[in-house]
């Protein structure tokens, strides 16, 4: 999730750049924003539905492979938003007060208000969920201390994060048992008990640090005149594009004959932890588009620049919403709303037999979309009445 919903920046980059201007708002990066949180609510109203996360049919694996995109997203834009505010407030100390303090918060609400919003159920706070925004708290407080370097030096770290590592593999793998947790909130995620607590790691910190400092790397990218910032964007977009499918191909080549289509197979990449397949797929295609949001217009793309000013509130109000109304739902069609289904929610494991088909997964998807809307446009209006103090947090 973004450090702010507003992209709006009035300080030049210190270095030798440019000359643009002062930097209003970005409607490309809210546009790319809101896509993003509207794809997640898929995933989410499928969780409640009992559809498996991906499948051998193909509207059961696109529905699911369609919403990889997002974590991605969401993280490159938070080190993206992270750039252009610390250059607003032109003071690299502030910047990290910001991050560390934004980064607790997200951290304190995952282990609260979202935990409770997955299960409507208080016990589940015994058993906390290292989810997605856990893993951006903590990336946030770890930026704090990455801002400080000179940005090359950023861009440098992002690269190795993502792409050398598997090197950590090894070294996890040598750690005492005592202190084998460490590994897996750094790295290979699962279940973990540290004296009474059992946590469920779903999102480690690596390479997901290396994600948000790319984000940051990027954000000079934007403060560039139009015409350079649209070529930058192509450049960089199609060679990560292009160099997935040349090395998601060969990955299929040597795998061999399967049971999983060939196209199924190039698409499959690993997420827990996000291999660089799966960065390079999910963040080359919206980088390289990135330029022709710039000139979207009509309904569509002011329903997404919409949600995508307001990404902390669409957050907190999208899984309360999504879970009310998938209960309404199976109330509707079995008699019964089956709360025992979502105590360990997302962690959700329903009889195929029982499962709702993606007819009724996305009509509810639209109504959750709609009603968010509506809330988010009225959100946003306040925002941009007054949009200091505690606002900035949400």
């Amino acid at each position: 999730m973004p450090i702010r919903s507003d992209a709006d920046v009035a300080v030049m980059d210190p270095r030798p750049a440019p000359a643009v201007g002062p930097l209003t708002r970005l409607s490309s990066v809210d546009l790319w924003r809101g896509a993003i949180m509207v794809l997640m609510a898929i995933d989410h109203v499928r969780v409640y539905s009992g559809v498996p996360a991906g499948g051998p049919t193909a509207g059961v694996f696109f529905t699911r492979w369609v919403t990889h995109f997002c974590a991605p997203g969401f993280v490159f834009l938070a080190g993206t938003a992270a750039c252009l505010y610390g250059r607003k407030v032109a003071d690299r100390a502030e910047l990290s007060r910001y991050l560390v303090t934004r980064g607790l918060l997200l951290v304190l609400l995952e282990l609260t208000v979202i935990r409770l919003s997955w299960t409507f159920a208080a016990g589940s706070l015994a058993s906390p969920l290292a989810g997605v925004i856990w893993m951006l708290g903590w990336c946030m407080v770890l930026m704090a201390a990455v801002v400080t370097l000179p940005m090359r030096a950023i861009a440098v770290f992002s690269l190795i994060a993502i792409f050398a590592q598997d090197l950590l593999r090894p070294i996890i793998g040598a750690l005492p048992a005592q202190v084998a947790w460490i590994g897996q909130l750094l790295y290979t995620g699962g279940g973990i008990a540290v004296g009474p607590i059992e946590m469920s790691v779903l999102y480690s910190l690596v390479p997901w640090i290396g994600v948000m400092a790319a984000g940051y790397a990027f954000g000079p990218l934007l403060l560039r005149d139009p015409a350079d910032r649209r070529r930058a964007c192509l450049r960089i977009g199609v060679t990560a594009t292009v160099l997935f499918l040349l090395l998601a191909a060969v990955q299929v080549f040597v795998a061999g004959d399967t049971e999983m289509p060939k196209l199924f197979q190039l698409l499959n990449q690993r997420k827990y932890p996000a291999s660089p397949l799966y960065l390079l797929m999910t963040l080359g295609p919206p980088i390289a588009l990135l330029p022709f949001a710039e000139r979207a217009r009509g309904p569509v793309a002011r329903v997404l620049t919409t949600f995508g000013r307001v990404p902390m509130f669409y957050y907190l109000l999208h899984i309360p919403l999504i879970h009310v109304l998938a209960l309404i739902a199976w109330r509707i069609r079995d008699g019964q709303t089956h709360p025992e289904w979502f105590a360990a929610a997302p962690f959700v494991s329903i009889e195929p037999a029982a499962r709702w088909g993606l007819g009724l997964l996305y009509l509810v998807f639209v109504v959750a979309v709609a009603i968010l809307y509506f809330a988010c446009r009225w959100f946003a209006e306040i925002k941009a009445r007054g949009g200091q103090g505690w606002l900035r947090y949400v």
